[in-house]
């Protein structure tokens, strides 16, 4: 399989989705209530469980910090301690910081609306901190733009199903699933927010293949 070009077929993505869909019902997803907090937890979430950030991002609300004047106001020491339930607080602090800036600098949450896909994840991708995935949970679940998002997830599921190595790049595998799907937010939207569901019931790191909904296609023995 060439790693460096991912060609899927879209008969057996979706069938794979449905039989997701099928297990899990529809997510609902992502777990924040504005665009802004999308983009905070997007950056909090970068190695750690989504729990952590909850708990972070509460801390932030109930210190009455959670806007990008209040977090650029803040000392740095204050919303370290806040976001330590998140992990590398330090260095998360910086990069809330960096990105609240950015914000600021472009305009705004509806500045950045205005911008097609493409200049926006250019824009993102500049702020430091803000990778491809972090960029592209932004796009897609931020400001509904049809970006599919890889993860490690995805990864290990996909190649377990046989479908990709699990060694090709994070633009090569996006730029598969785009092509196969379609540009799709909604599809794009959920189909991510099962394969995290899925990852967390069945497909771990050692994974639990009794029950799982998509055992058939695995080319995990046994």
């Amino acid at each position: 399989m060439d790693i460096n070009k991912v060609i899927f077929n879209k008969s057996d993505l979706m069938m794979v989705f449905q039989s997701l869909l099928d297990a899990y019902g529809p997510q609902d997803w992502w777990p924040g209530e504005t665009a802004f907090e999308v983009m905070i937890g997007a950056i909090l979430t970068q190695n750690t469980a989504w729990s952590n950030v909850e708990k972070a991002i509460g801390n932030l609300k109930q210190a009455d910090i959670f806007s990008e004047t209040a977090l650029l106001d803040s000392s740095h020491d204050e919303v370290a301690q806040l976001i330590r339930p998140s992990g590398y607080f330090n260095i998360k602090t910086d990069r809330l910081k960096q990105f609240c800036g950015f914000l600021q600098q472009q305009g705004g949450e509806n500045a950045l609306r205005e911008l097609d896909t493409l200049k926006l994840r250019k824009l993102l991708l500049s702020v430091k901190g803000v990778g491809p995935e972090t960029a592209d949970d932004m796009l897609l679940y931020a400001f509904q733009r049809p970006v599919f998002v890889i993860d490690a997830y995805t990864r290990r599921l996909f190649s377990r199903l046989g479908m990709v190595t699990g060694d090709e790049s994070y633009e090569v595998l996006r730029a598969g699933f785009e092509l196969a799907l379609g540009p799709d937010t909604e599809l794009f939207n959920e189909y991510h927010a099962l394969i995290v569901c899925h990852a967390k019931n069945f497909c771990n790191t050692k994974p639990k293949c009794s029950g799982c909904p998509v055992a058939n296609r695995c080319t995990i023995p046994e």
